[in-house]
């Protein structure tokens, strides 16, 4: 028998890995332009990214 050479899952919908990828570098191409920020999870929480690199946590809801 042949072994599976790639140890990663194989997904049904492929193409969304791709799609999702493309769609999270296209913010940042227009954060940039338009001088505004991009809001994104990242370990588990809500986070800023400015165009300058610049990212900055959300405060939580149940504290504001």
């Amino acid at each position: 028998m042949l072994e599976d050479q790639n140890s990663a899952p194989r997904r049904k919908f492929a193409w969304a890995d791709k799609w999702v990828k493309m769609t999270g570098e296209r913010a940042r191409i227009d954060a940039k332009v338009n001088n505004t920020y991009i809001v994104y999870e990242k370990n588990g929480k809500l986070v800023k990214e400015f165009p300058n690199g610049n990212v900055v946590p959300l405060p939580n809801e149940d504290q504001s």
